[in-house]
């Protein structure tokens, strides 16, 4: 899995994934108030929680310690990293509610080992000072650029340059920034 290559999920993936699950029953459950406890909680699963940067519940991932978040990034309601082939995200950046960042790729012409459960992860990267709006979806292996600006509700299949304003399904560049 962490080399991106195809793979079966096994128990202990399904342990790790558990482990995660359970730091996530606690970041969810915590109250209004309770910022210094959701930092802790991040900072103990994730590779990486830099300074300033903040999430808000409710929030699921599959590993955890497969992502990293920079400085200063924030991250709205209700986001949902497939970490399985790990995402990194610049600092400074802006997510939006309900946004979905997905690693996992599965066959899509030998119906048998997706019947099977293989699957293949590859990883997403955000550059800094990136936005990316309500409802965006970020597929397998996309590299997000720099100060890029991605419209609410857009699906990101392909890579996207620095400086570039993407909307829709998919998501193509439509100004340069």
């Amino acid at each position: 899995m962490l080399g991106h290559e195809w793979y079966l999920d096994s128990p202990a993936l399904a342990e790790e994934r558990r482990q995660c699950w359970r730091q996530l029953d606690r970041f969810n459950a915590t109250g209004a108030d309770d910022d210094e406890l959701r930092q802790e909680i991040l900072s103990g699963l994730f590779a990486e929680f830099g300074p300033g940067a903040v999430v808000l519940p409710r929030f699921q991932c599959s590993y955890g310690t497969l992502t990293r978040v920079g400085a200063g990034t924030f991250v709205n309601s209700d986001a949902l990293f497939m970490d399985d082939g790990g995402i990194t995200i610049g600092a400074d950046v802006r997510i939006g509610p309900r946004v979905q960042l997905l690693t996992a790729t599965h066959p899509t012409t030998d119906h048998d080992r997706r019947r099977e459960g293989w699957e293949r992860p590859l990883p997403i990267t955000i550059g800094d000072n990136t936005w990316l709006g309500g409802g965006v979806i970020v597929c397998p292996g996309v590299r997000i650029a720099d100060n890029a600006v991605i419209g609410a509700g857009s699906v990101v299949t392909h890579d996207i340059p620095s400086h570039a304003l993407a909307v829709g399904n998919p998501a193509r560049v439509v100004k340069r920034l």
